[in-house]
């Protein structure tokens, strides 16, 4: 009686824990991207809440997944997933509603990888706000930009307590919007020059229907004062965009001295085939905003001249190969289709006539994943990650690691390293997994990898102990 007793026990706490496993799955997979891993939030609203403006009821609940909010960003789920799923999800939701919340500050002081033992330190924990992007001046100072439109110096290892003053205010009611990435001049030590990437509007930053648009910029930094800026790439009134979404936006200085820019498609799909348009490129000017004279669409009538490609959806992350010197991109897919690809001059990337990913709501975006003159990813990532920045390894600390491509994802919240052979990826590790946003990676002026976190917002640096057996 008793082993029966205990059997029944056992097989219900192994049905409830298979349950709630997949609940989180399910969750995961569907609304952590928006909403957050752990129900924190987003680009939309948290989960964890005591107002619902909706109705916290599981039939309200229900019928908000299903059929979505009107007037709302929420779409409804109910073409994508079953009944049963929803109410898997609500499920999740309201029973997550009286847990603790969830804290990451768990990250490992070591971590074992195939190659190496990693020593991980915790640079800056507080008093910064989403840092975007990381670059170093020398080997002891780095500059830092924070999404709310802040630059930041990090000096030592610690960050600099005064301000930055002078920068240019930023679109800051866009979810996905602010300062993005930033740039130094590879003559940087010479002239001073900063670049910078950030949501741009001429109305009020407060206003979500503020037309908007990113903006390049680049200007000085004299003591603690932003100083000198000259506007790079900016678009008329008639090319912004209203409740723009997903605005790029990383820059790269290739080996020739070009930059590299990147501007998502503002949720704006069609316009990424439209030469003519701002949305869904990457972009090829000289540091002072000039155009390169066979910059690959110079000569078309009505296409914006410092255009390099097109059709793509949403590039966080481009690195140069330190040896063949191809230009690699990682790029945004909806649900599903995140891609790596390799950036041809005047190739178009096939977005949104062709993806491996469907819309956020379940609407399928295109029935095909191939078509003559666009071009294929050479890896896509399904579910999507969330990909974000890229970094090619060429430090000295990590000679096994040499011209593997490391690149971090948000949603999934992973830094990963990629081997490549011959222009294919042959093998991906999992380094990191579950402590925070992977927004931007560097390795610095000593070698270490810098790893920049959203939520919980941390920089971290890592250095291999061992070789790892």
């Amino acid at each position: 009686m008793k082993q029966l007793l205990l059997f029944s026990l056992l097989s219900i706490l192994i049905v409830t824990s298979a349950y709630s496993q997949q609940a989180e799955v399910i969750y995961k997979t569907y609304c952590g991207g928006c909403h957050g891993a752990d129900l924190e939030g987003n680009s939309a609203p948290a989960l964890i809440k005591t107002k619902w403006l909706h109705g916290a009821s599981r039939s309200a609940l229900f019928r908000n997944i299903k059929a979505g909010i009107p007037n709302t960003e929420m779409k409804g789920w109910g073409n994508v997933l079953k009944d049963n799923q929803i109410s898997t999800l609500v499920d999740y939701i309201r029973s997550s509603q009286n847990k603790p919340a969830k804290t990451k500050d768990t990250i490992p002081a070591k971590l074992v990888t195939e190659d190496y033992v990693l020593k991980v330190e915790k640079l800056v924990t507080t008093d910064i706000t989403t840092p975007w992007a990381i670059e170093f001046v020398n080997a002891d100072r780095a500059l830092i930009s924070e999404k709310p439109g802040k630059l930041r110096w990090m000096i030592n290892g610690k960050l600099d307590t005064v301000p930055i003053l002078g920068l240019p205010a930023t679109h800051i009611a866009s979810g996905t919007g602010g300062f993005m990435d930033i740039a130094l001049d590879p003559k940087y030590s010479v002239n001073g020059w900063v670049y910078l990437g950030f949501s741009y509007t001429k109305g009020d930053i407060h206003d979500k229907d503020a037309p908007g648009m990113t903006k390049i910029i680049r200007g000085k930094i004299k003591d603690h004062e932003w100083t000198d800026q000259q506007t790079l790439f900016e678009v008329p009134d008639s090319l912004m965009v209203v409740r723009g979404d997903r605005w790029g936006c990383r820059f790269l200085f290739d080996k020739s001295g070009y930059l590299y820019f990147t501007i998502g498609d503002m949720g704006k799909a069609d316009a990424s085939q439209d030469l003519r348009r701002a949305t869904g490129k990457v972009y090829r000017i000289y540091p002072d905003g000039s155009i390169p004279k066979d910059n690959p669409f110079v000569n078309t009538p009505g296409a914006l001249p410092a255009i390099f490609t097109y059709g793509n959806r949403n590039v966080e992350g481009i690195a140069q190969h330190p040896v063949t010197g191809d230009i690699w991109a990682t790029e945004h897919g909806p649900r599903g289709g995140d891609e790596l690809n390799i950036l041809k001059k005047g190739a178009n990337y096939g977005w949104p006539v062709i993806t491996y990913g469907i819309d956020y709501s379940g609407k399928i975006v295109s029935e095909k994943t191939a078509q003559k003159g666009m071009e294929q990813p050479i890896v896509q990532w399904t579910p999507s990650i969330a990909v974000c920045p890229a970094e090619f390894c060429t430090s000295p600390l990590f000679p096994k690691w040499r011209n593997n491509l490391m690149v971090g994802a948000l949603a999934f919240e992973e830094l990963r390293r990629l081997v490549i052979v011959n222009k294919k990826v042959t093998k991906q590790e999992m380094i990191m997994k579950g402590f925070g946003r992977v927004r931007d990676i560097k390795f610095g002026p000593d070698g270490a990898l810098y790893v920049l976190l959203n939520k919980p917002d941390v920089i971290v640096r890592i250095t291999p102990l061992t070789k790892s057996k």
